[in-house]
């Protein structure tokens, strides 16, 4: 932007300058011919005197002599067509001259030829020459002041523009620079307006939007902690009703009880929080590991086969165990609830270059509508149609994306793609592929 404005500057002072300086620059040269012819006629005028007492040639020639012109640049043409003094003109241009004065231009200069009434009606033609360095003395410098003039304004013009510029520029940085730290999660950045009016008032907006979209964080976060507080009564009464029953069955129902509330105390925990930790990191394996120890048990009960594949070493990935937790429930759950008891499924942990996937397939029906699935809110079976959204928004934040295609069980694959090797995220979809399964299935 700064070298817009200073090409702007250059381009309008240039313009401004030449239309000011080409008309100075002719009448600098136009007022040094004039001076140059000025002189002339002086010199003519020393003459005169002399024609009106007498027409002899040889006083003519000593009052030639005693003018600073001398005879080299004054010459007397008289009416006989005698002519006294060096002439630098032809005879047809002194004859144009008899009745008024006339300049005639020559090779190195200017010629003056002024009439002169001499006594019985005759007349006599003066010859002054005006040399071309004369014509021209003081223009060259002219020039040089004039252009100098002109280089100073477009300079000055230039530093004034990069000044306000550099300004602009500052100001508009510091709002894209808060914004962009806005948009990373930083919701206490401020900036101090500042540059012209319209980035002032920029600057007081984006100051008062900040302030609005932190209050609401903070309302939705007081929100959902108070709503997943109220969940805890209905917990206490669930856990008074198994009362203190024995066996296998009961120990598996209290233990699922407390899986729950600790699952609702780390919401609370995690709404109450303004902003996840940046630097959160787990081990996928591990992860993978320990969710389908629990939902195995609900496999067996709906006699399910089900498998683990490579979950065998450590998969760092950059993302939290609980989030990375709750994505893979999501997976899981949809299998157990949209596909009928004894469909099989598979959990495969896939290790490429700079991605981590956990692919999940089943033997299902098949899903209807891919596309809708990935949208949030939208379910064709009841459901709140938030599940797979959270898995998207779970793998975009570190670049990733979900894929859904048709699966080797003959049902579903759903892909969770997660980005290792740092790199900035891609575009809202970018590593999404939305594949239209084989078969159908009820929705998500």
């Amino acid at each position: 932007m700064r070298r817009s404005l200073a090409l702007v500057a250059v381009a309008v002072t240039a313009m401004v300058a030449l239309a000011f300086l080409i008309p100075l620059a002719v009448a600098v040269k136009e007022i040094a011919e004039t001076r140059a012819l000025a002189d002339a006629e002086r010199q003519a005028g020393t003459i005169v005197p002399a024609l009106v007492v007498t027409d002899d040639a040889v006083a003519l020639e000593r009052a030639l002599a005693s003018t600073p012109a001398g005879t080299d640049r004054i010459a007397v043409h008289l009416p006989g067509g005698a002519t006294v003094g060096s002439s630098r003109v032809s005879p047809a241009d002194v004859a144009g001259a008899w009745e008024r004065s006339r300049t005639v231009p020559v090779r190195d200069g200017y010629v003056l030829l002024r009439p002169v009434a001499l006594e019985g009606s005759r007349r006599a033609v003066v010859e002054v020459y005006a040399p071309g360095d004369a014509a021209s003395r003081g223009v060259t410098t002219s020039w040089a002041v004039l252009t100098g003039v002109a280089l100073t304004l477009v300079a000055g013009s230039v530093v004034v523009a990069d000044r306000l510029g550099a300004r602009v520029v500052r100001a508009a940085r510091r709002l894209g620079d808060a914004a962009a730290s806005l948009g990373a999660g930083d919701l206490s950045v401020r900036i101090r307006p500042d540059g012209p009016p319209e980035l002032v008032a920029a600057g007081r907006a984006f100051n008062t939007m900040a302030d609005q979209v932190a209050g609401l964080l903070a309302a939705e976060r007081e929100l959902a902690a108070d709503l997943s507080h109220r969940l805890r009564t209905p917990l206490t009464a669930l856990r008074l009703n198994l009362g203190g029953g024995t066996g296998p069955e009961a120990e598996e129902r209290r233990l699922a009880i407390d899986r729950l509330e600790r699952a609702v105390d780390e919401i609370i925990e995690a709404a109450r929080r303004p902003s996840r930790p940046a630097q959160a990191r787990c081990d996928a394996a591990e992860v993978l590991r320990e969710r389908l120890s629990f939902w195995s048990a609900l496999a067996e009960d709906q006699d399910r086969p089900w498998q683990l594949v490579g979950a065998e070493a450590p998969s760092p990935v950059p993302v939290a165990a609980a989030e990375l937790g709750a994505a893979v429930d999501v997976l899981l759950g949809n299998v157990f609830r949209h596909t009928p008891h004894g469909a099989a499924f598979r959990v495969t942990l896939h290790r490429g270059a700079g991605m981590v996937g956990v692919l999940v397939a089943d033997a299902g029906p098949g899903i209807a509508d891919p596309e809708g699935a990935l949208r949030r809110g939208h379910s064709g079976a009841g459901s709140t149609g938030l599940g797979l959204d959270i898995a998207r928004r779970l793998a975009e934040s570190t670049g990733g994306g979900v894929r859904i295609e048709p699966s080797s069980l003959g049902g579903t694959g759903v892909g969770l793609w997660l980005r290792t090797d740092g790199r900035a995220a891609a575009p809202r979809g970018g590593l999404l592929r939305r594949r239209r399964a084989g078969r159908r299935h009820a929705g998500l």
